[in-house]
């Protein structure tokens, strides 16, 4: 065969054969990362699942320890409302975003609600502890203000895993922000050399004061983390984080800034950013970057 005839087939199939090698590549990490953002996805779905059923095991609870037949009615109302919003949640695909994210904002006012009625009950079992003392006091019963009072200790620390459930932080107003060097936001993703992440800690009463480790994890549209930011314990394993700060949380409404230097190449693409604080996903939400 002539020489200026073989010479191009060869580069030709040798080209041939390199693309195809670099497609499925390309495809079997694909579809590695889809598989681990699943896995992702899948987690926090089950996490939601468990908060809603725990919310509505602590409204049945509840009922057993008060007997105003008003509030029981509204424990009532509000309980067959979780369990409805448990079996949606059940019902929905964790790729269903959209869905998820409704149903997380409903979890959130679920929590917010149990918290309202955990305090008004803690307040009536208050009034009624210190009536009974009186009544003790005035009676001179000694016995049985011991027999009661042992009773109550009971109630007590079950009311005390209560508040600790409804004292979880919640993170609203989640943002992120690509930047440029000179601290502009980007156009392209791939320009970007600075990450700003910011977020509002809600306002809660029944959570302690004090300083709170925040944990933000940043998840690419290839499923990696960006990480830098060191570990933090979830769901009984170590994650990885892009970053974290400790702020001082008094109950009040609190806002909270992190930033991150980049140095390696971003994708365009979906990011999801979540935070965390005290062992719990207080806050998750995504990012598109289509340049």
């Amino acid at each position: 065969m002539n020489k200026k005839v073989l010479i191009p087939l060869v580069v030709a199939i040798a080209l041939l054969v390199a693309g195809v090698a670099y497609l499925t590549i390309s495809l079997l990490s694909q579809k590695q990362a889809n598989k681990e953002m699943q896995e992702l996805a899948d987690l926090d779905k089950k996490e939601m699942e468990n908060e809603y059923e725990q919310f509505a095991r602590q409204y049945s609870e509840m009922k057993t320890q008060i007997n105003n037949d008003s509030i029981v009615a509204q424990l009532t109302r509000e309980q067959m409302r979780t369990q409805q919003l448990l079996e949606e949640l059940r019902q929905v695909k964790s790729t269903d975003a959209r869905e998820i994210a409704r149903l997380k904002k409903e979890l959130a006012t679920v929590r917010a609600v149990l918290r309202s009625y955990v305090l008004e009950i803690d307040s009536l079992n208050r009034l009624n502890q210190d009536l009974m003392a009186e009544n003790t006091r005035v009676k001179g019963q000694y016995n049985e203000a011991t027999r009661q009072i042992q009773g109550l200790s009971s109630e007590k620390a079950s009311l005390s895993e209560k508040v600790a459930i409804a004292a979880q932080l919640d993170a609203t107003g989640i943002n992120m922000v690509a930047k440029k060097k000179n601290g502009k936001p980007v156009k392209k993703i791939k320009d970007c050399k600075s990450i700003e992440v910011s977020f509002r800690i809600t306002r809660n009463v029944t959570a302690s004061n004090g300083v709170r480790t925040f944990y933000v994890r940043i998840t690419t549209p290839a499923g990696d983390v960006l990480g830098g930011g060191g570990t933090f314990t979830y769901e009984n394993r170590q994650l990885e984080c892009s970053m974290k700060k400790s702020v001082e949380y008094t109950g009040e409404e609190t806002p909270v800034t992190m930033f991150r230097q980049v140095g390696e190449f971003l994708s365009k693409g979906t990011y999801n950013v979540s935070i965390f604080a005290d062992g719990n996903m207080i806050g998750s939400r995504n990012f598109t970057y289509s340049k």
